[in-house]
């Protein structure tokens, strides 16, 4: 499966990256660049020093009488003990005569050779003087040129604390401004649906997203095409076989009628009960087909209230029409988002389903709430979770001989889900032992329900 990213925090982490890494790799070079230059400043201190030294070195070797021991140069600045650069003074046989207060009185580990020389522990300047029997050797201790970079990284680094966050704010705030418009886009197209394919509107949109919008715009033409064509060829071919099964519904009747009780009295009868079935599949099978090009896609509203009271009225007619009873918690307008047609196909349907299954000494209950909720309640066994979920299979019918295409629940759930709308099947009714229960619950609200009876009212038909 793909995963799913964003697109911001995505260019927010390429972003920081690459800044970060750029400011650690400048940080890299500066140091570079600070040692060299530390190098050069440290040895040309190293070698003025020392130069300096020489002078003062000799005068003070030429007012001693003793140079068998070496002699410390105490510290000019009173209690203080570190000193960046240390000295000695030694001869050509490299004995110490002269050395500085924080230097051993050892000899340095480094040749009596005027010039540069590294060691363990620092560099080392010598100067020589009086015709090379006299050495001034200055050092510096490896630690403090190490220091000295540190402290100078230091200094380059500390800045990526508040530089590389501010940075990052700046590129969010910057990132949320220029990303709007895919958002406002994005937006847009998430709330077409199945029950929405109007085109988007004219949006201010920066000329690379223009292709996209109209892009949508296009398709969704194409789909509210589409589906019109499917839904005209589907009333059409309703009507086309509806004709020719009807006519042949009357002539076996008619048939009938003339052979009164004859030897093929019986046929006919039998022919006249197949196109009966044959009439009602059709039927069946023709609204699933205008269930399958989405006739319940509709950005209309309806009474729900209203299309209740048209199917009840037409069951009144049928001899199982006696059995249905009506109960409204609400006399006002329901109204609902989708297609008033597809609505009445589904509540036939269901109403269908509870006379024709319902124990036939039970009367079926059709309950509008004052949220719009239909509840259609009939007598029956209590059937378990798995034959629920079997019921909503086509051509799946319960454990009963009455006839039927076990496509009635299909196609009401099929056309609810167009409009946003959830049948919940429940066996037994909620506080009861047995029963069925259908209930058509809405996903959005109804946009004007009225009130022509006090809250918690029913009124019963």
């Amino acid at each position: 499966m793909i995963g799913r990213h964003s697109l911001t925090k995505a260019l927010m982490l390429w972003i920081s990256g690459i800044i970060t890494l750029v400011w650690v790799l400048a940080v890299g070079l500066g140091a570079l660049v600070m040692q060299e230059e530390f190098g050069e400043i440290f040895d040309s201190s190293l070698q003025e020093t020392a130069e300096r030294l020489v002078p003062l070195v000799i005068d003070e070797l030429f007012q001693r009488d003793d140079l068998a021991e070496p002699r410390r140069i105490m510290a000019s600045r009173a209690g203080s003990d570190e000193e960046y650069l240390t000295y000695q003074v030694r001869d050509q046989r490299g004995r110490v005569l002269l050395h500085s207060h924080a230097a051993s009185a050892n000899p340095f580990d480094t040749p009596l050779i005027a010039g540069f020389s590294d060691g363990p522990t620092g560099r080392t300047y010598t100067a020589a003087a009086v015709s090379n029997t006299i050495f001034v050797q200055v050092r510096d201790s490896a630690e403090h040129r190490r220091e000295a970079l540190l402290e100078g990284v230091l200094a380059l680094l500390l800045p990526i604390l508040l530089v590389v966050p501010v940075t990052i704010a700046a590129v969010w705030v910057v990132l949320r401004r220029i990303l709007a418009p895919v958002d406002t886009l994005r937006s847009a197209i998430g709330r077409k649906d199945g029950g929405n394919l109007t085109a988007i509107d004219e949006l201010d949109l920066p000329e690379e997203l223009r292709p996209i919008l109209n892009s949508v715009n296009l398709l969704l033409s194409r789909l509210r095409a589409v589906l019109a064509a499917e839904r005209e060829f589907t009333s059409n071919s309703a009507h086309e076989l509806r004709t020719p099964l009807a006519g042949a519904l009357a002539q076996t009747q008619l048939l009938l009628l003339e052979l009164k009780d004859g030897p093929a009295a019986g046929r006919a009868r039998q022919i006249e009960k197949s196109l009966q079935g044959l009439t009602r599949l059709a039927e069946k099978l023709l609204q699933l087909a205008r269930a399958e090009a989405g006739i319940g896609i509709n950005e209309g509203t309806f009474d729900v209230a209203d299309v209740i009271d048209m199917v009840i009225a037409d069951f009144r007619g049928t001899a199982a029409g006696a059995r249905l009873r009506l109960e409204k918690e609400n006399e006002g307008t329901l109204v609902q988002l989708g297609s008033a047609d597809a609505f009445a196909i589904a509540l036939r349907n269901l109403i269908e389903n509870a006379l024709l299954y319902g124990r036939p000494d039970q009367p079926v209950l059709v309950r509008v709430s004052r949220d719009g909720t239909v509840r259609i309640q009939n007598g029956f066994p209590a059937l378990a979770a798995t034959e629920l979920v079997t019921l909503r299979q086509r051509f799946a019918r319960g454990d009963t001989s009455a006839a039927g295409s076990g496509l009635g629940l299909s196609i009401a759930e099929r056309l609810l889900a167009q409009m946003q709308a959830e049948l919940v099947l429940s066996s037994p009714i909620p506080g009861r032992d047995d029963g069925f229960q259908a209930e058509i619950i809405f996903a959005k609200p109804g946009v004007g329900h009225g009130a022509d009876t006090c809250p918690g009212a029913a009124a019963t038909t």
